[in-house]
């Protein structure tokens, strides 16, 4: 039986429709929004946004005119009107069944997840940026406390998660697994430089520079490794063009002609392969490398899984599908293999202070979990506000010597917590911690 069919029976079933609480009506949101309104057994109840008249657009998109802002929000949301607020935690006091954040922030991501478990909410992430920071400690806690935590839909790592248990699943072994990069990589870009390219494209600036410098990739290659348990073999992957017709040749190991220092990877391209996503998958029996020639795969041992597209917010409702009904994340962290350090953009400052990711400062690179702890490195997710403490040049990847993070914040407190659960403390105390 079919998502829209399991939650037409579950609507007549309860008499309501799955509520939604969103946070965030930008571009993702709206997109969510609008596609949300056309699932049947599905509704965003309510959205917060700090500036709620967007929120109020969104609605009016989506065909709802009939909003409030004030008054017993609650008996709103159970009577079926929409509701803005403009506080994200608002939502967690609200009789939303799942929280989708499409804020992009991780601190507003890790303060929305972290309130809304523990208010008894599902929580799913149009915010990676958020899950390769503490992804790791909500899901372990989310599965405690007997909710779900998940990365959307629609977003490239869900998409080749999907790849990847398709590959395992039919036996073989998983070489790499990444994606096309759309942008040629420019690690200098900042709001400015890009902000034609955005206007033309009806883009935040701060977003378009977070795909050109290379972040939104590592961050996205970085959630994959930890949601299917595959590593980065070097700092930053390799990053080579491609087209599709050569992934298999690509990305398989030196040893055999290709460019990837070891197999069970994740890494990205340029090139025509973008917007999809890829797994080079293994196998080398007699009997299946003649059988996938008969199919038309190529001659092996190495074969090319692609999915030549991701439909972000489009797709993203079906993992609070996923979640109210099988009660599985689409995906969440089930290792701790890779990190996303920050790297400085340009030389800084003794006393200045660090602006975040898509910003003018820093950008992301992925690396091993491990590289990243015995370096002293800050994590991406971290950084937006830290202080400068000593000039640094440009192309310097960060440590706890170069910038001090501001522990005052929700996600740097998850953080602590995270580590401190990858040294083998039982969540259920970090939790009440």
């Amino acid at each position: 039986m079919s998502y829209v069919d399991r939650l037409r029976a579950r609507e007549r079933e309860l008499g309501r429709p799955v509520r939604i609480g969103l946070v965030g009506a930008g571009q993702m949101g709206l997109g969510f929004v609008v596609q949300a309104a056309r699932i049947d057994g599905m509704e965003v109840a309510a959205i917060a946004d700090i500036a709620p008249d967007r929120g109020v657009r969104a609605f009016a998109r989506a065909g709802r005119g009939d909003v409030r802002t004030d008054g017993d929000l609650a008996s709103a949301v159970e009577r079926g009107q929409a509701v803005v607020v403009d506080d994200a935690l608002a939502l967690t006091h609200l009789p939303v069944d799942v929280i989708v954040d499409a804020s992009g922030v991780p601190e507003v991501g890790a303060r929305v997840a972290f309130a809304g478990l523990l208010a008894g909410k599902d929580i799913a992430l149009l915010n990676v940026e958020c899950d390769v920071t503490v992804g790791l400690l909500l899901s372990r806690m989310a599965a405690g406390l007997g909710r779900v935590y998940t990365v959307c839909r629609g977003d490239e790592p869900v998409e080749c998660k999907a790849l990847v248990d398709y590959a395992r699943d039919i036996g073989f072994t998983v070489v790499c697994a990444g994606k096309g990069k759309n942008n040629p990589l420019d690690p200098t870009a900042t709001p400015d430089s890009v902000a034609a390219e955005a206007a033309a494209k009806g883009m935040n600036p701060h977003m378009l520079a977070s795909f050109v410098d290379g972040s939104k990739t590592m961050i996205e290659m970085a959630a994959l490794a930890n949601g299917v348990d595959l590593r980065v073999s070097r700092r930053g992957m390799t990053g080579p063009y491609s087209t599709v017709d050569d992934l298999g040749k690509i990305f398989r190991p030196e040893a055999d002609g290709g460019q990837l220092p070891e197999a069970g990877v994740v890494d990205y391209c340029t090139g025509p392969v973008a917007p999809g996503v890829f797994v080079i998958g293994h196998c080398d029996d007699p009997v299946v490398v003649e059988e996938m020639a008969y199919l038309g795969m190529g001659p092996g041992p190495y074969y090319t899984f692609y999915r030549p597209y991701h439909l972000a917010s489009v797709e993203a409702p079906l993992s609070v599908a996923q979640a109210v009904l099988d009660r599985t994340p689409s995906l969440a962290p089930v290792a701790w293999n890779a990190e996303v350090l920050a790297v400085a953009k340009r030389d800084l400052v003794a006393g200045e202070l660090v602006d975040g990711i898509g910003g003018e400062t820093v950008y992301g690179i992925t690396d091993s979990a491990e590289a990243a702890r015995e370096g002293g490195h800050v994590p991406l997710g971290l950084v937006s506000g830290a202080r400068v403490l000593r000039d640094v040049p440009a192309g310097t990847v960060l440590t706890s010597a170069d910038v001090a993070i501001d522990e005052t914040t929700t996600i740097a407190s998850l953080r602590r917590l995270q580590d401190r659960l990858l040294q083998g403390e039982p969540v259920r105390d970090l939790v009440a911690a």
